[in-house]
């Protein structure tokens, strides 16, 4: 126990409902449940019964949880009330328990305690945040998983693997004057290479979840009239971008979140790039530039009838400067329509390379 007081607070959404929970936690919630319901909770048992306030007034009729130290969520002893969701009855019943004796927790707090008293760890603290924020299936099946430890497990295999390789090299420092050749006859070079391929198995597996969390980042560059707004609003089905066939329409920064076979995407469509007088457009370009900079995947979109090869294409040419940009980078050979040329993915030097016409939604299931 790190904390005295008892704390509560509302654990359902707020608004109208039909059941809302308030969760009470800390040494008195035993005592607070018996003055509410008139009875003495039995451990991890349910129960049905009349909340009252101090003079006998009647809240509410609902059910009753308990759970008693240890075997708790924050290792304390918690009691929940589950009450008609009404939101004046829960404030009524919060209101009554905070008379009580009670204090209104903090954001976070329940997770907080249970951490303190070694229920959690903090990996796990961040996974309900995530858990409860996911926004789309696959978000919250790898939330769940670290939640349920298996992130921790692999940090703390490396915890000990790390140990174990410290303990040779101390003791080859301590003891010097002794025949044996700690570092050799620990194999720590080897373990070492294997630490490191472990380490980076954690960080590509950390980055996935991270995708799956927070999205991908795609934008879509080109030149001017190339089709990037089409591709946009093809995309996100709405018209989000206006299209016109005057080049540089598109002057600012377009954002539209889609959701991608369970995964979020991040689309930006980008002021076409090309040399400008304009001093609007100029601003535009720039920002394209830097969204490209940032983006974890780049759409180059080109004109079917206008495309020979990469490399001669004025747009890659102000490009190749950004760094990794090749390996981020699917070539979109658009208006296929005009051309008379077959949807298809292919590989053009090295790029993945997708043909299509966003205005005609041809080769876009290709795309996606």
């Amino acid at each position: 126990m790190f904390a005295a007081d008892t704390i509560c607070a509302v654990a359902t959404p707020a608004g109208k409902g039909g059941i809302s929970v308030i969760r009470l936690s800390g040494a008195k919630s035993a005592e607070l449940c018996e003055r509410v319901s008139g009875f003495t909770p039995k451990p991890g048992s349910f129960r049905t019964a009349l909340f009252r306030d101090s003079v006998g007034n009647l809240i509410d009729q609902g059910l009753i949880l308990f759970f008693s130290t240890p075997h708790s969520f924050t290792g304390e002893d918690v009691c929940e009330f589950h009450t008609h969701g009404s939101p004046f009855v829960t404030d009524l019943l919060l209101t009554e328990l905070v008379k009580l004796g009670a204090r209104l927790a903090r954001p976070g707090e329940f997770s907080e305690r249970a951490f303190l008293n070694n229920k959690i760890d903090l990996a796990q603290a961040e996974a309900i945040a995530d858990l409860i924020a996911s926004s789309s299936t696959m978000a919250a099946r790898y939330a769940l998983r670290s939640l349920q430890g298996e992130f921790s497990r692999h940090i703390n295999l490396l915890v000990s693997a790390i140990t174990r390789l410290r303990v040779y090299i101390e003791a080859s420092l301590d003891f010097p004057e002794e025949e044996v050749d700690f570092l050799n006859s620990g194999r720590i070079a080897e373990k070492l290479i294997e630490l490191q391929q472990q380490v980076n198995t954690v960080l590509i597996e950390a980055r996935q979840g991270t995708v799956v969390k927070e999205g991908i980042s795609v934008v879509i560059a080109g030149e001017p009239n190339a089709g990037k707004s089409t591709l946009l609003n093809s995309l996100s089905g709405s018209d989000t971008a206006i299209v016109t066939d005057i080049p540089g329409t598109t002057r600012d920064l377009l954002r539209q979140e889609i959701n991608l076979g369970g995964l979020p995407l991040h689309i930006i469509d980008t002021a076409g790039l090309r040399e400008s007088t304009d001093p609007v457009e100029q601003e535009g370009i720039r920002r394209a530039k830097d969204a490209i900079a940032g983006a974890d995947r780049v759409l180059l979109i080109v004109d079917s009838s206008k495309f020979t090869t990469l490399q001669d294409e004025n747009v890659w040419k102000q490009l190749r400067s950004i760094p990794d940009i090749s390996a981020r980078l699917t070539l979109v050979i658009n208006k296929i329509d005009l051309t008379n040329t077959n949807e298809g993915v292919t590989n053009i030097h090295g790029t993945p390379t997708i043909r299509m016409s966003a205005k005609q939604h041809l080769g876009l299931d290709l795309l996606r």
